[in-house]
């Protein structure tokens, strides 16, 4: 029996401005799909730039307990030897999927379509979220799902193959049902149709679109987006360089936003439409950040991102701004509590089936750090500072979320007295180099 580590807690300071390069990992989103779907081609498959994180390990293990050959050639470097549509194997154990929520909805829907068993556990946090919105598709696709009461994990899922195709309009924006039902519908006998309300990261499609699949993308009479996937696909191998992260690109570059003095360059971030909705934010809040050297990458848009330090004015966001940075939320949070004004943030209840409780643990942390928030149902009301350090002089608990303990890692910089955050293990499952990246722009790490 591994002996579980003990806690670690953490506060960083900002003795002076940020200044240098932030090199962020690559994104995670990506990184999850760079391997399931080449997982799924007729050949083998190169991924480069692949964020090397607990997350992504857990999809990659799971992977080969499914018969997939995958191969670390280097730093971020992978070769992954497709077995085709339908040509996964019966693994002989419960599939680990640790904190990683992305791998557990998304191999669902891949283990849905193939005639094969598998189970899926969890750590602690994981267990707490709810898989019901993937389970309720898949079910009507054929496969056999037992979960544990409120679906949750452990989970079963016994697939069928091939799956029934599948009409399905979402009920809430979501990329991971919209992909774990695309997974499934790739090896369903004819054409499954997502029916997306409000647009969501598009990297599945995209991805699918360049390995062959026949895939096509369309407008309802509402603006809804159509995503229509032609069934018992045969997937092309393909070359897959992953951009850098903007979620992750997003606590240095609120840090650099508040830091007074500050100035970084964040290399290679990618710029997806469905993913910039942090970046369109914070240049309407008055945010200082130039794009340098756009390109293409891999069929995504990226660009170096040049952030200085700004003087921030408050911000409102509704339902429709949520799924375009519904994973920023925390960080932008911290921004707003430097902010000039009272920021309101609605349409937010997605934030309260993350890893945590994403809405009552920011709103927590945040009035201890001494910033006047006020919890709604459904967002937070946040009055900044107008620029001013916060109060600090306090102890966060992180509740095992990744996202939560960088952002008040990031709030400490600009606290008066230390924001500890009580442990800085999670933030090992999306930026395992967070903190030497910070340390190497100029924080430090505070004394308890």
């Amino acid at each position: 029996m591994v002996e579980e580590q003990p806690p670690e807690p953490l506060a960083l300071a900002a003795p002076g401005p940020l200044a240098g390069t932030a090199h962020v990992p690559g994104d995670k989103s990506i990184s999850h799909r760079a391997l399931m779907f080449p997982a799924l081609a007729v050949g083998q498959s190169e991924v480069t730039g692949l964020l090397e994180s607990e997350d992504v390990f857990a999809t990659a293990a799971a992977l080969r307990a499914m018969g997939v050959q995958l191969h670390r050639v280097g730093e971020g470097h992978w070769t992954i030897d497709g077995v085709g549509v339908g040509g996964l194997l019966q693994p002989r154990q419960a599939l680990d999927m640790g904190n990683s929520g992305t791998s557990t909805r998304l191999l669902m829907g891949l283990v849905a379509s193939h005639p094969l068993q598998a189970t899926f556990v969890g750590d602690a946090s994981l267990s707490r979220r709810p898989m019901g919105r993937v389970i309720e598709p898949l079910s009507r696709m054929g496969a056999e799902i037992l979960a544990a009461p409120g679906g949750l994990l452990p989970l079963t899922v016994r697939g069928m193959a091939p799956a029934l195709p599948l009409d399905y309009r979402l009920p809430v924006a979501s990329a991971q049902v919209k992909s774990a039902i695309l997974l499934a519908g790739l090896n369903a006998a004819g054409t499954t149709r997502v029916v997306e309300p409000l647009p969501t990261r598009d990297h599945s499609e995209r991805l699918l679109e360049c390995m062959g699949a026949a895939i096509r993308i369309d407008r309802g009479p509402a603006g809804e987006r159509l995503i229509t996937l032609m069934g018992e696909a045969e997937l092309s191998p393909v070359r897959i360089e992953v951009p850098a992260d903007p979620s992750s690109a997003a606590f240095p570059m609120v840090a650099a936003l508040i830091v007074p003095g500050s100035r970084i360059t964040i290399p290679a971030v990618g710029l997806n439409p469905t993913r910039d909705g942090l970046l369109r934010t914070l240049l309407h809040m008055g945010a200082r950040i130039g794009k340098r050297n756009l390109r293409e990458v891999g069929g995504e848009p990226v660009a170096d991102l040049v952030v200085e330090a700004s003087a921030l004015r408050c911000a409102e966001t509704g339902p429709e701004d949520a799924p375009g940075m519904i994973d920023e939320f925390p960080i932008l949070f911290v921004a707003a509590a430097l902010a000039h004004g009272r920021s309101v943030f609605r349409g937010l209840e997605e934030l309260r089936v993350k890893e945590s409780d994403r809405l009552s643990t920011m709103a927590a942390g945040l009035a201890a750090a001494g910033v006047r928030v006020e919890e709604m149902p459904d967002g937070l009301a946040i009055t900044g500072t107008g620029g001013e350090p916060v109060a600090g002089g306090c102890h966060v608990a992180v509740r095992l979320d990744h996202r939560i303990a960088m952002s008040f890692s990031i709030l400490s910089l600009v606290a008066r007295k230390p924001v500890f955050i009580d442990d800085a293990r999670p933030i090992a499952t999306s930026f395992p180099g967070f903190v030497p990246m910070m340390e190497a722009m100029g924080a430090t790490r505070r004394e308890r």
